[in-house]
């Protein structure tokens, strides 16, 4: 893949992520080509690439819409991506070296001061990044792959769970568990946070489906 089109698809990707491109919305290749001054060959290229990810889908005559998941899919999978997480992070207890270690406290301190200023979507990169951290701590390459690409499967929803009120508290306080017991080499007790922390169940999973209509409305 070229640089190029590695960056169109991050482009793309991105406005799916933080909602610009909504669950459902029809994908126009020529209005994409017009906003990143490109042909649509590589748009087209582009929403293959997102389609193999599970982020688009693409329709037979009738062109290419971002995915849209239903509540049962969306369980089933951050049910999954929760064991991959506690995975990641039994392992990084493990495994993570003294460099890597300080690299998740930075992380953890850079998302308490987007706690501190109560800006979500800045705590929502942030978070990316200390999750970030624990999977390259886990010293699984293949894992690591695997987990990457469920989190971007999930990451609108991921961004939506923030604004939940009260969630960016909660979530922070998870992560400092979990910090915790990395640095003590504690996996099993690493694993387990980490699993707590990405579920959605129970009233989580009732704030998720009560904000998916905010998801769905047309970008203002």
């Amino acid at each position: 893949m070229t640089t190029h089109s590695a960056t169109l698809r991050e482009q793309i990707e991105e406005m799916i992520a933080v909602g610009q491109l909504k669950p459902g919305q029809h994908l126009d290749e020529t209005e994409l080509a017009t906003r990143f001054g490109v042909s649509r060959t590589p748009i087209r290229e582009t929403l293959i690439q997102l389609s193999s990810m599970g982020l688009v889908v693409i329709r037979p005559r009738r062109g290419a819409i971002v995915a849209e998941l239903g509540p049962q899919q969306l369980v089933e999978m951050f049910e999954v991506m929760s064991e991959l997480e506690a995975t990641c992070g039994r392992l990084a207890a493990r495994r993570m070296t003294h460099e890597e270690q300080q690299a998740l406290l930075a992380a953890h301190q850079a998302c308490q001061e987007a706690l501190d200023a109560q800006e979500p979507d800045a705590y929502y990169y942030k978070n990316e990044i200390f999750h970030e951290a624990i999977y390259a701590g886990s010293h699984n390459q293949f894992l690591i792959e695997q987990t990457r690409a469920l989190y971007r499967r999930l990451r609108p929803y991921r961004r939506l769970q923030l604004r939940v009120r009260d969630r960016l508290t909660n979530s922070y306080h998870e992560h400092d568990g979990v910090v915790s017991a990395i640095i003590d080499g504690d996996g099993e007790r690493a694993a387990h946070l980490l699993r707590e922390h990405v579920m959605i169940q129970g009233q989580r999973f009732s704030d998720l489906m009560a904000s998916l209509p905010q998801l769905r409305q047309d970008a203002a």
